[in-house]
């Protein structure tokens, strides 16, 4: 479809958006798929595989969304679909434990060392609010830190100056969160050490955590400063307050190891989700031995989930873990990644269109804004709406690229040098159309 002059076919996806929007809220299940920020219609999805979607008109796409990251070996990879499939014939929940959570929690921490015990749970949301739950009651303090445009999951205390779909939304915080919730909650700029510095300096005694993204994925993709991650690590540590790295987007994607590997920082806990269970519902939070034993039945901080440790999302999990091992897996990754944004930028700069790019491994975010983007108040001078006309342009030659200017686009082992030319061909006529 990519290079096609005809205009694409999208009765069935219109069709089907109207008859959600009579019976799902805003006719979507996850607010940043209803194409609000850009405009226009979703289109439904049929089927997947590899670097490709295939939507209900027929359309097929490039995809670089993969499901949000996860599908980081594509999608329906052979070795994972037979994972799922061998999993399934020995039954979809048990409610009791398996030796594949076992398997599962000793390759996590094979990764990432800092993780000296793992809890699995269901969900990246569900994997943060049992991490910060944790050190609460490991610290006896009740206030965290957050950094603006990190986005840490819908928990009602993590929806202050959170990017991801409210960003897209332009949602300054939620609805529906207590006073007493939000008041816990201190936010900072991402990337600004000095001002954390004065925050933990005037409410130390308050604080029992400092959460952030150590490669921000959901304000679109911003990497840390030099030091940064650094300094921060040395000021919670002074101060007796645990630092979390949420390694949901990064985890296993910007080194197998995580941002933490790649940077060299050990945090007190990390939350994990998305790759770990190779496209199923799937997360987890791991940490220092003497604050995860506080987790019941060990100790008194409750946490439980009847779906936590699922046969299917473990077993897809562990078969994309262990494709990721294979020798060569990330240089493939950062090879065309590198190939994709030169030629994304060398369009735009063509097109005399003005952009700023930032990239780590796998992960890219193109900003429509000449400045140089280092936190959410930067990331916000992007101009959304030539991003829209943008997107739009890329979807109509068969690229699909997250319809929120504060997204990453994902790169997987599937997508091929033939995809990333095709991408850069369209990009080519799209950015004209600016």
């Amino acid at each position: 479809m990519v290079g096609c002059a005809a205009v694409m076919k999208t009765t069935r996806s219109t069709k089907l958006f109207a008859e959600a929007q009579r019976l799902i809220p805003g006719g979507v299940n996850s607010p940043v798929r209803a194409f609000r920020s850009v405009g226009g219609q979703p289109r439904f999805i049929k089927r997947a595989k590899g670097a490709k979607l295939y939507d209900v008109d027929g359309n097929t796409y490039i995809d670089y969304v993969l499901s949000w990251g996860p599908m980081i070996l594509g999608h329906a990879h052979p070795a994972v679909i037979a994972a799922i499939k061998k999993a399934a014939t020995l039954g979809t929940s048990y409610g009791a434990p398996t030796e594949w959570e076992v398997a599962l929690a000793k390759e996590i921490h094979a990764a990432f060392p800092s993780m000296e015990k793992v809890r699995l749970v269901s969900s990246g949301t569900e994997a943060v609010m049992s991490a910060i739950r944790v050190a609460r009651g490991f610290t006896k303090r009740d206030s965290i830190v957050k950094f603006e445009g990190c986005y840490h999951g819908h928990s009602d205390y993590l929806l202050a100056k959170a990017g991801s779909g409210l960003a897209t939304l332009g949602i300054p915080d939620s609805p529906g969160v207590p006073e007493d919730f939000a008041k816990h909650t201190l936010t900072t700029p991402y990337n600004d050490i000095d001002a954390i510095r004065q925050l933990i300096k005037k409410h130390r005694n308050q604080l029992a955590c400092v959460i952030l993204e150590p490669v921000a994925g959901n304000m679109g993709v911003v990497p840390p400063h030099p030091d940064f991650l650094s300094a921060l690590r040395q000021l919670t540590a002074e101060n007796g307050i645990l630092l979390i790295f949420d390694e949901v987007i990064s985890g296993f994607r910007v080194n197998y190891g995580g941002a933490q590997a790649l940077y060299g920082i050990k945090p007190d806990l990390t939350v994990l989700g998305k790759i770990i269970g190779g496209g199923l519902p799937v997360g987890a939070y791991g940490g220092r031995n003497d604050i995860m034993d506080l987790i019941a039945p060990s100790g008194p901080v409750y946490q439980a989930g009847t779906l936590s440790g699922n046969p299917l999302a473990v077993a897809a999990g562990l078969a994309t873990l262990k494709q990721l091992k294979a020798r060569g897996t990330y240089k493939k990754l950062e090879t065309n990644a590198k190939a994709l944004a030169k030629g994304l930028g060398d369009a735009a700069k063509k097109a005399g269109v003005p952009v700023t790019q930032n990239r780590i491994g796998s992960l890219l975010t193109t900003f429509f804004t000449p400045s140089t983007v280092v936190d959410w108040n930067t990331a916000k001078q992007s101009d959304t709406k030539r991003y829209g006309r943008f997107f739009h342009a890329m979807l109509d030659q068969g690229v699909y690229l997250a319809p929120s200017q504060f997204e990453a686009a994902f790169l997987s082992t599937a997508h091929s040098a033939q995809d990333i030319e095709k991408t850069i061909k369209a990009a080519h006529a799209a950015f004209k159309k600016l």
